[in-house]
């Protein structure tokens, strides 16, 4: 089953979002905005399984968007997002080949 990582689960209603995949709460609450290394190995943990159908709903924290976006990139995943508008979700999904071709990282 796909997944949808929300960024924070902040108290806000994202039942709407359960048509794309199982949510999955990245963080809960509050964050300290200047913890980028805690949030980020918070975030890994639970995108470790993460699959080229998942997406990410995009909300919260600019740096903690950063931070999935970027696990999604390094693993040259697909970046599927949802974004909120107009009282629905709307897709926008970017492939990597962009970025990559058949070049390795480490060139």
């Amino acid at each position: 089953m796909n997944k949808v990582f929300i960024i924070n689960n902040s108290g806000h209603d994202y039942s709407k979002a359960e048509k794309y995949g199982k949510l999955v709460y990245l963080t809960k609450g509050q964050v300290a905005s200047y913890a980028a290394n805690k949030s980020y190995r918070e975030i890994a943990d639970k995108m470790k399984d993460v699959t080229a159908n998942d997406y990410i709903l995009v909300t919260s924290l600019a740096s903690l968007n950063c931070i999935a976006g970027w696990i999604i990139g390094y693993l040259r995943l697909p970046l599927n997002l949802l974004l909120y508008k107009d009282g629905k979700y709307i897709v926008r999904k970017m492939l990597p080949t962009l970025i990559y071709e058949e070049e390795s990282l480490c060139d």
